[in-house]
């Protein structure tokens, strides 16, 4: 082993430390490459020699023909076996192909590229140095310690690492693709949100009559730029994921294409196709706060124009968001009540909707302060009212108790009352109410429940509120028509009472 290790020292340049190639000797007996030695001598006043440092006495040293003849037949030697083995493979695998295209001819075989520096066919890949190399080449200083396998067999192995990484860019598409899908549908959902806003707002100005056309003007403006800010939105977030998916898929358009390219093309384009395949791209987003804010446009529409007719209106001090309604429930116009629809209608299943859970949230979340309002239970025989934290994930089975962000009232089989703590507190009423006040002290840390024909207590929970709170509403099934009755926000009595500047 060391004495080969000793004549392939001697059959390598000391100045490029490589395989001879067209050796020369110096008067002091050193021998280079012809080439390393003009570069060497290029860059020095004096010709002398690069290890001894010895003036050489001519400018054009001869040929170390001797030494040529040794490097040649030792690169053949060591060479013999393996490009037999690999030109073998290469004839096999023609032959094959040959037979498969039925003998048609003007094929060009794959392989027959030539080694820059020796003119050698390329039979060999070098798994260090990712680059295809001749017969010559395995003989280096530089490759001759590495794993090197034939092209074919190389380039079958890395094109299926390249198949396999192109899998997260094609997940990720179609991850872009069907939120692109889910934006397109929003975008389709606020329009049909606007043409209901739009009619419920005419509708009410035209019960108020010509003096309320200035304020209608108004509101129809609010709704317009709010559908139009929305819809540029979507519009911008759509054009956004259709640039990426564009981008995706020219990426994965060219790497395949790369793949299905010669061997050698593949693996010279290999380390810029990796790189191209670990893709970068944070998964897309939904888009929340995307829809309408139909409570903004609807909630308490009367009263809010109350100070210019000087007239009575109703009011309700729970105004119900339509865009966290479960996709099974239906609102009232005047979003003020909500029932279990005959059919799942087609909503978008924005990040604010309850998807498993058969319930509404109001729309205005409580913070501080005391708030009552009333509920019409009359004719259910299931139901949960109650508040909870803004914050309660929307999406799946949600468990109904204080740990888990509620605090409700559940009514079961038609007479079963509960309180939802963990476990639920069976309750015993001396009657059915027809109506629930919900009052909520949420600097004191109570939500009581009471019969409000004669004020009687329910229950009261007591705990420590840490973020807003919004009204929870759950109408629950229909139970083959006996639980059909809607649950209704219940109108209050108020007046109108200018204090400075101050509406009470």
């Amino acid at each position: 082993m060391a004495a080969t290790w000793t004549l392939e020292d001697d059959m390598s340049c000391p100045v490029c430390c490589d395989v001879f190639t067209d050796p020369v000797v110096l008067g002091c007996s050193h021998s280079f490459c012809r080439s390393c030695l003009d570069n060497y001598w290029d860059t020095q006043v004096i010709k002398k020699c690069p290890v001894c440092r010895k003036h050489s006495l001519t400018d054009a040293p001869p040929s170390n023909l001797a030494l040529r003849n040794i490097v040649e037949t030792f690169a053949r030697e060591r060479s013999h076996n393996n490009t037999k083995q690999v030109e073998t493979r290469e004839g096999e695998k023609e032959s094959q192909g040959r037979r498969e295209s039925g003998g048609r001819s003007g094929l060009v075989p794959d392989g027959d590229e030539r080694c820059s520096l020796h003119g050698k066919r390329l039979l060999l890949f070098c798994v260090e140095d990712q680059e295809a190399l001749c017969a010559v080449c395995q003989t280096s200083r530089r490759h001759r310690t590495h794993q090197l396998c034939p092209v074919d067999e190389a380039a079958q192995e890395l094109k299926e690492e390249v198949k396999a990484s192109i899998i997260p860019l094609r997940r990720k598409l179609e991850t872009f693709q069907k939120l692109k899908e889910d934006c397109m549908k929003t975008a389709e959902h606020i329009k049909s949100q606007a043409k209901q806003a739009e009619r419920k707002i005419r509708d009410e100005f035209v019960a108020l009559h010509q003096l309320l056309r200035l304020e209608e003007v108004v509101r129809l403006s609010a709704l317009s730029e709010e559908v139009d800010m929305k819809t540029v939105i979507m519009a911008e977030k759509i054009e956004h994921l259709a640039k990426k998916m564009t981008s995706l898929t020219s990426n994965i358009r060219e790497i395949e294409q790369d793949i299905e390219a010669n061997d050698l093309p593949f693996l010279q384009a290999y380390k810029n196709n990796k790189a191209r395949a670990n893709c970068t791209l944070q998964d897309p987003e939904p888009v929340s706060r995307a829809l309408i804010d139909m409570a903004q446009h609807l909630g308490n529409l009367r009263f809010k124009i109350w100070e210019k007719m000087q007239e009575k209106v109703q009011y309700t001090p729970v105004t119900l968001d339509p865009n966290t309604a479960a996709p099974w429930l239906s609102l009232s116009d005047d979003l003020t009540s909500v029932c279990v629809s005959g059919e799942k209608p087609h909503v978008p299943n924005n990040p604010e909707r309850c998807d498993t859970c058969v319930c509404v949230l109001g729309a205005d979340p409580f913070s501080s302060g005391s708030h009552c309002w009333e509920v019409e239970v009359a004719g259910k025989t299931r139901w949960d009212l109650g508040v909870l934290r803004e914050s309660v994930r929307r999406k799946g089975v949600l468990s109904v108790n204080p740990a888990h962000g509620f605090w409700a009232l559940s009514l079961r089989d038609g007479g079963q009352y509960s309180a939802c703590t963990m476990p639920w507190t069976r309750l015993t009423l001396k009657r059915r109410p027809r109506r629930v006040r919900v009052c909520l002290d949420y600097d004191a840390g109570e939500v009581t429940f009471y019969d409000p024909t004669d004020m009687s207590l329910i229950y009261t929970f007591r705990d420590k509120f840490k973020e807003p709170l919004l009204p929870y509403l759950c109408p629950c099934v229909s139970d083959s028509g006996r639980n059909a009755e809607p649950l209704k926000i219940c109108p209050a009595k108020v007046s109108l009472v200018h204090v400075g500047d101050k509406v009470l």
